[in-house]
């Protein structure tokens, strides 16, 4: 029986979790306010990764959402919300998955708490986000892949 060593151990550790950039646009105000009809919100997700240094990786979602009411836009909100994940001695095919599903399901809770803020600072009702499934999204994502005959997986969703 072989013990493995410290250095074998496979390992994952959230280093941190921030908001990289955060952009909030009102074209509309202040009219907007007067507004009796409930906007229509549409949103879209990019989820991009990258290696920092060696078995550190960033993992950043990118959600924006667009409130309109009839063809008037009443906000528009940018998030890239990332974090810092410490991924080491795993092979290279168990980490795509990691970096974009187990990632993005732990970076999402706080984007929809960043977004949820803005809005409601920004004096609307807040919006949260319905949840969104990241393994399904992944898989899709592959398959699309694989039928476009490249091996880059990229995720991006509307709702």
């Amino acid at each position: 029986m072989e013990l493995k060593t410290k250095e074998q151990q496979r390992i994952f550790n959230i280093e941190k979790i921030y908001v990289k950039d955060l952009s909030l646009e009102i074209p509309n105000a202040p009219l907007v306010f007067l507004e009796a009809e409930a906007p229509k919100i549409d949103m879209q997700l990019h989820i991009h990764d990258k290696e920092i240094n060696e078995g550190m990786f960033e993992v950043v979602l990118t959600v924006t959402v667009t409130a309109k009411a009839q063809e008037k836009t009443i906000f528009l909100v940018e998030v890239l919300q990332a974090g810092i994940f410490q991924i080491r001695n795993l092979e290279e095919e168990e980490v795509t998955p990691i970096l974009n599903i187990v990632c993005p399901n732990i970076i999402f809770p706080y984007m929809r708490e960043t977004i949820s803020d803005i809005v409601t600072r920004a004096g609307f009702p807040p919006v949260i986000l319905s949840p969104v499934n990241f393994e399904a999204l992944y898989n899709e994502s592959k398959q699309q892949a694989m039928a476009d005959g490249s091996d880059q997986v990229t995720s991006e969703t509307k709702q």
